[in-house]
């Protein structure tokens, strides 16, 4: 079904007046302006063109934001562009196409419905759409969507797909209003998406020249006859007899806002033939066609599927800096919901992903869920127009040998090192979080890695933060440190992954090795040879082997 255009009866996204930017007049002029030129290149495309180049979801988001800076800057702001201005044809519609208001959630729905009868509800085709008119049995026009009142003139090309009748039985003047979807063997929306879908239609209806097999990929979904009998049932019954029974068969009559969206949980997590984006609600009865506008009608809605792409802007770009030295650029955004998580930040991996998407404070960015549980960064939808240039860490300045202490600039690394050190890789020790180490750190408690096998429980209680029964705990904890094994030790002080010391072995043994010694052990290669000759041979490892000596900690003997 066609993009969802007008009408926004809810949005999907709450705005308040504390939402507002903190912009300058100037500011509001340019970034609105160039939203504004955004929406229309987006329109064009869709459109004229019959290209998406974001999806609905992200459209409809974007169009929000634009109408909540209207909102906020009501004297400055651009105005919304008309997203028909480029899509009218040459062939007017027998009946206009409405559109649909869209609904934000069952509540909503509920609303709708309470001020409504005679309910019906179908899936909302995810294709593009088009009027089929047939005179006394025989099509004579298939038009496209383009502005809702003209289109293109698609009937030579429909005639070629085995999915649109090329007669009916029905005499007279039969007009169609559906969706072309591409064929999809059981298409679960919720876990498959839209699957690229309406694109492939889409195309394949723009090009001259349409193949056997694409042709026959092309299904149609009637999801309205605009001239047919008064009631829905009746309607259903004609269309099941020209032969239309798919579209019959998924037109279900609701009477509650709970059996709305029954059907709507339904059609987005079983298996149907197509790729569709929610649910439509409809009236059985309606005004005579004569009267429909191309704007959404006041008997039908749309409730769309939960959001599995969003729009998010970045409030700032924060480096994370692991105990490998691996630096992991983050997001961080104006908190949302997606598929029903709160989603504040969003990890870009690299920093070389991050400079080639060059993601800056102010930039809008596309979010989609890894699995449905991760949220992932997709793309920048568009870019700010002001906009501060952002330095990354040195990557050389960090690496596994890195930040044994909590110097300036190695404040990330070396708590990460602790958190690592006392987790279920390392010591498994309890009560010791990451922010009971934060803490030890902050409060000058800690100044190396080690420092923590002399604090007894007097000294945690002159801690900040660390109440008498925090003390007693860390303290037990501290002393079942000393009862782990070698192998643990080495794991939690930054041995490189890949091998576990026999039980005759120390810490003597291990740092005798050579590179070639090393690469002869099962499963040990060239690069896993050199990190472990390295992470023996640095002084700062050294430093805490012999620490660990004094301690009496089995297995590190010196040499």
């Amino acid at each position: 079904m066609q993009r969802l255009i007008a009408l926004s009866l809810c949005l999907v996204a709450s705005f308040s007046s504390a939402d507002c930017p903190d912009w300058s007049p100037d500011r509001v002029q340019t970034e609105s302006t160039a939203l504004r030129q955004q929406l229309a290149e987006w329109n064009d495309a869709y459109h004229r063109r019959g290209v998406a180049l974001v999806e609905d979801e992200i459209y409809d988001q974007a169009n929000q934001r634009l109408e909540h800076w209207q909102r906020c800057f009501p004297g400055s702001a651009a105005a919304l562009p008309d997203p028909l201005a480029t899509a009218s044809g040459e062939r007017p519609h027998p009946v206009a196409q409405t559109g649909l208001a869209k609904l934000a959630d069952e509540a909503a729905v509920a609303t709708w419905m309470r001020a409504r009868g005679d309910l019906w509800i179908q899936p909302k085709v995810d294709g593009v759409a088009v009027t089929l008119h047939y005179r006394d049995g025989q099509l004579a026009a298939a038009i496209s969507r383009g502005d809702g009142r003209r289109g293109q003139d698609w009937t030579d090309t429909v005639r070629r797909l085995p999915a649109v009748p090329d007669r009916l039985a029905q005499l007279g003047e039969v007009i169609l209003q559906g969706e072309l979807y591409w064929r999809l063997k059981d298409h679960v929306q919720a876990r498959a998406g839209g699957a690229g879908a309406r694109g492939k239609v889409a195309g394949a209806m723009a090009r001259e020249s349409l193949g056997k097999d694409e042709a026959a990929n092309i299904g149609l979904f009637v999801w309205d006859w605009p001239n047919g009998p008064n009631g829905m049932q009746a309607r259903l019954d004609g269309l099941a007899a020209m032969g239309f029974g798919e579209s019959a068969a998924l037109t279900r009559p609701v009477a509650t806002s709970e059996s709305a969206a029954h059907w709507r949980d339904t059609w987005y997590r079983q298996p149907l033939p197509f790729a569709s984006d929610g649910v439509v609600l409809r009236q059985g009865r309606r005004p005579d066609a004569s009267r429909w506008r191309a704007e959404p009608p006041h008997w039908a809605a749309a409730w769309k599927y939960p959001l599995r792409t969003a729009l998010a802007e970045v409030r700032e770009v924060t480096f994370s800096i692991g105990r490998s030295g691996r630096i992991t650029p983050i997001l961080e955004l104006d908190p949302l919901e997606l598929d029903g998580r709160r989603i504040s930040r969003v990890s870009l991996g690299s920093v070389d992903r991050w400079r080639e998407a060059k993601v800056l404070p102010g930039d809008q960015i596309t979010l989609g869920l890894a699995g449905h549980t991760i949220p992932r960064f997709e793309g920048v939808a568009w870019r700010a127009q002001q906009r501060h240039a952002i330095e990354a860490p040195e990557p050389d300045a960090y690496h596994a040998l890195s930040c044994w202490q909590p110097t300036p600039g190695c404040e990330q690394q070396f708590l990460a090192r602790l958190v690592w050190l006392g987790g279920k890789q390392g010591l498994d020790l309890p009560h010791l979080g990451p922010g009971t180490w934060k803490r030890l750190v902050e409060t000058g408690a800690l100044h190396g890695l080690l420092d923590w096998l002399t604090l007894d429980e007097a000294r945690l209680r002159q801690t900040p933060g660390i109440g008498e029964k925090s003390a007693r705990q860390l303290t037990a904890s501290f002393r079942l440190a000393r009862t782990r094994t070698f192998d643990a030790w080495l794991r939690a002080i930054g041995l490189p992954p890949g091998y576990s010391p026999a039980s005759e072995e120390n810490w003597q043994t291990l740092a005798a090795r050579s590179q070639a010694q090393w690469q002869a052990e099962p499963g040990i290669g060239a690069r896993r040879a050199q990190q472990l000759q390295a992470f023996f041979a640095s002084a700062d490892a050294q430093r805490l082997q012999r620490l660990l000596m004094a301690e009496g900690i089995a297995g590190f003997q010196g040499h």
